[in-house]
This record gives C-alpha cells, structure tokens and sequence, in this order.
C-alpha cells in the first residue's frame, strides 16, 4: 500500500531555495516512477517533475534548469530541490505514484495534503 506524505515547503524570496521531500511509508516505493505535482490558485495541477525507477527523469519547461527531482530507494523518499525559485512557483506541491508511459499522468486520485511553497518578490 502507498502512503505518501509530502514536506518542506515554505515561505521563500525570489531567487531563494527550498528542498521538498515525498515520503512513501509503503514496501513498493522502489517499483514505481513517481511525479512532483503543483497546483497554484485558480489553476489545473501540473506535473513539474517525474522521475523512473531507472532515474529517468523529466522536467516541466517552466523549472527546467532551476529544479532536480531525485529519489532515495534506500529511504523510501522522493526530493526535488528547487533553486533559483520565482514568485510564480507558488504552489501546493504534491507527489504521487507516475504512469511515466502515460505522460506521467498521477496514478492516485486521492491526493495528499502537499506542501504550500510561497515565494516573494
């Protein structure tokens, strides 16, 4: 069973960083491609980020460059570093198990309670 539970969020200024975390409490983390979601007010979610099993990795347009999604099979944990951070990243962020061959669209319906990032100009 997944169980994901997301971190590290904050209130940041432009240009600043912040590290996001996506625990998987569950035995299958190693076995699934996950993604890092946003959705910011009044807009769809999004993917910013996927990452396979084998450490394929994709990026939204918008953060390529300034974000790096990794995982830690050992820790059941999922990371995206974001540096470089711009007022328009403000977002919930959430993750979710991937269907990386299906655009990476999320798996779970049922969506955590993500992690706010707000960023300051």
């Amino acid at each position: 069973q997944v169980q994901l539970v997301e971190s590290g969020g904050g209130l940041v200024q432009a240009g600043g960083s912040l590290r996001l975390s996506c625990a998987d409490s569950g035995s299958t983390f190693s076995l699934n491609a996950m993604g890092w979601y946003r959705q910011a007010p009044g807009k769809q979610r999004e993917l910013v980020a996927g990452i396979g099993t084998g450490g394929t990795t994709t990026y939204a347009n918008s953060v390529k460059g300034r974000f790096t999604i990794s995982r830690d099979n050992a820790k059941n944990t999922m990371y995206l570093q974001m540096n470089s951070l711009k007022p328009e990243d403000t977002a919930v962020y959430y993750c979710n198990v991937a269907l990386r061959w299906e655009g990476w669209a999320p798996v779970f319906d049922h969506w955590g309670q993500g992690t706010q990032v707000t960023v300051s100009s």
